[in-house]
């Protein structure tokens, strides 16, 4: 059975979704993305990605997107896909145009979702943990747009991948920023210390999450810079995203994180991600969450 695609309006077979070779997001990577997470059929945190969705095309100066009519366009294409556990990717560009840097007259943007089975990380790499490497953080300076640009991202983890490990971090001026496709944590004298949200990080939709039960734990919460040099010192290191949820770091470029074990907090925090993926396959909302 083919896989459904929604392509500018339309419901249409994999092979039949087609897109203008001078497409800007060909061109250009002129266009943004959200990838959403769904449980048992039912979407994990949507509200929040088609927020941020709707924020990256404002900040990008595309055209309105109609975030309640996408919402349910993608409902619909995870439906008609017969997703479980699964991601649904939805992609918005300023659509076709002749190769010109400037933006065309009345853009009609291209408006992209397919859907996906997913299976969540398994119980043995949550328990032991993943390895990482470090990597110049060469990205441009609005990280905070959910851009299809990923050139330095693509790079990192195919780096991460050639060296062994899961996932790249990078490094911005000696600090952690976040990973090729994750956010950070480490735990430091029972604490969460993380990145601030401004310019260099993506806002993760998992990490406001993850600090929304750090603090409803009792967990303090210090979003600040963390030294690359302190990475071989902290009690604990987490990365986040979607689709990998809550993951222990164990090392970093060959080095101990911890004692080179998942600690307490991860513990912790998977569980009670694990409680909330329970709430949401069973039909309830959290979006009161975050």
């Amino acid at each position: 059975m083919s896989e459904i695609v929604y392509l500018n309006g339309k419901f249409v077979p994999y092979e039949e979704a087609l897109v203008p070779v001078e497409d800007r997001g060909n061109l250009f990577a002129d266009g943004v993305y959200e990838v959403i997470r769904f449980y048992s059929g039912q979407p994990f945190l949507m509200k929040a990605h088609m927020e941020r969705l709707e924020r990256s095309a404002r900040e990008i100066r595309l055209p309105a997107i109609d975030i309640e009519a996408l919402t349910e366009a993608g409902l619909e294409t995870v439906r008609r896909n017969g997703i479980g556990d699964g991601t649904l990717y939805i992609q918005v560009t300023r659509g076709p145009a002749p190769r010109n840097h400037a933006f065309p007259p009345n853009p009609r943007p291209t408006v992209f979702m397919i859907a996906r089975s997913l299976a969540r990380p398994g119980k043995e790499l949550r328990g032991q943990g993943v390895t990482c490497i470090t990597v110049p953080d060469i990205r441009w300076l609005r990280c905070d747009i959910k851009s299809i640009g990923l050139l330095p991202n693509v790079l990192g983890k195919q780096q991460a991948r050639e060296a062994g490990a899961f996932e790249a971090l990078f490094v911005r001026d000696g600090v952690v920023t976040e990973g090729t496709s994750t956010n950070a944590f480490a735990v430091r004298e029972g604490r969460i210390v993380t990145y601030p949200e401004d310019e260099h990080i993506l806002p993760g939709i998992t990490r406001r999450l993850i600090l929304a039960i750090a603090r409803r734990e009792g967990i303090e919460v210090v979003e600040e810079a963390l030294n690359v040099d302190e990475l071989d010192r902290v009690d604990e290191l987490l990365i986040s995203s979607t689709t990998i949820e809550v993951m222990p770091v164990v090392s970093v470029d060959g080095r101990p994180v911890g004692g080179g074990r998942p600690g307490p907090v991860a513990r912790k925090l998977q569980e009670q991600y694990d409680r909330l993926v329970e709430k949401v396959a069973s039909g309830e909302s959290i979006d009161d969450l975050i």
